[in-house]
């Protein structure tokens, strides 16, 4: 591949992946998943990162992208994890399900849904004063995001491996090994949206202790003291109501939107639903203000899946 498309004076991002032999079936599906996105959505309207070219160095793979800012994680890292406020979480969260829910239409699931995988077009800031918790904080004058690293999206016909998802973000069907499908990306959705919300992961990185097995009983959860288990799922748990800090609507609606984490995958909201959802009516009155045109670049466009490798 040649880098002739590329202005020689844009400032532009790369991913190097190195030449290992048993990532090399990987890399260049990743490759293939990102032409296929660049040649379906070519007005950039579905907010998945763009590739504009890619070419081997040395036998490393290098791909090369639109040059974005900080990942969601890294502005809640530098904020001193603070979260969000409810309307950038509102903006930021329809995008998401935007795009995501654009890769589940086309077959295609992300697999790998995380705030490092959100990054901000711009991640320029302005401080401003919580007058309630006497603190500047930084406020994001653009919350505009795209969804990145496609290096585990996996079409619905392809062979699913056993384990996907970092730790965290993880669905209950994976880590239960029952297998996983779109759900799983919603899952991981609704982890990150309560993450923004709090400026940390509800879920911790620590591994389950012992056997799975050993906190079910007769195939359900044991929360109702059967056993040692039942006896320590009530402490270490506590419904997601509770985490809500304030008692307004948006709040309310927020959290009746984090149906996402159901436990059952058949019962959890899809993200067709997910868009409609009261939480997002003050974007919808905004979108009805804009100009013809406007409505137009917005539209959604239709995946055409190409030829795999």
């Amino acid at each position: 591949m040649h880098l002739d498309s590329i202005q020689a004076d844009r400032h532009v991002a790369v991913k190097i992946l190195r030449n290992v032999p048993w990532y090399s079936k990987a890399i260049h599906n990743e490759i293939q998943v990102l032409q296929d996105l660049k040649k379906s959505d070519p007005n950039r309207t579905q907010h998945c990162v763009q590739m504009l070219e890619w070419f081997e160095y040395q036998g490393h793979v290098c791909i090369v992208f639109e040059l974005l800012g900080l990942s969601t994680y890294d502005f809640i890292k530098g904020n001193c994890f603070w979260p969000f406020t409810l309307e950038h979480i509102r903006q930021m969260a329809y995008q998401i399900c935007k795009s995501v829910n654009f890769l589940h239409q086309n077959k295609l699931i992300h697999t790998d849904l995380k705030p490092e995988n959100i990054l901000l077009v711009n991640s320029d800031y302005t401080y401003e004063y919580n007058l309630k918790l006497e603190r500047y904080e930084r406020r994001l004058k653009n919350t505009d995001i795209k969804v990145a690293d496609f290096g585990s999206a996996t079409y619905d016909d392809e062979d699913h491996s056993r384990l996907v998802s970092t730790r965290p973000y993880r669905a209950p069907e994976v880590i239960l090994a029952l297998g996983w499908s779109q759900s799983c990306d919603v899952w991981s959705i609704g982890c990150i949206l309560i993450e923004y919300y709090l400026g940390h992961a509800v879920f911790g990185h620590r591994k389950s202790l012992g056997q799975k097995r050993r906190y079910f009983h007769r195939a359900r959860l044991d929360s109702d003291g059967h056993r040692f288990a039942g006896r320590c799922v009530p402490s270490w748990c506590k419904p997601l109501k509770e985490f809500v800090t304030c008692q307004n609507l948006d709040h309310r609606n927020l959290f009746d939107l984090l149906q996402m984490l159901e436990y059952d995958p058949a019962k959890r909201i899809t993200l067709e639903e997910a868009l409609k959802h009261p939480f997002f009516s003050p974007l919808k009155r905004q979108k009805r203000k804009l100009p013809p045109v406007a409505e137009k670049a917005d539209a959604d466009v239709t995946l055409k899946r190409q030829k795999k490798y």
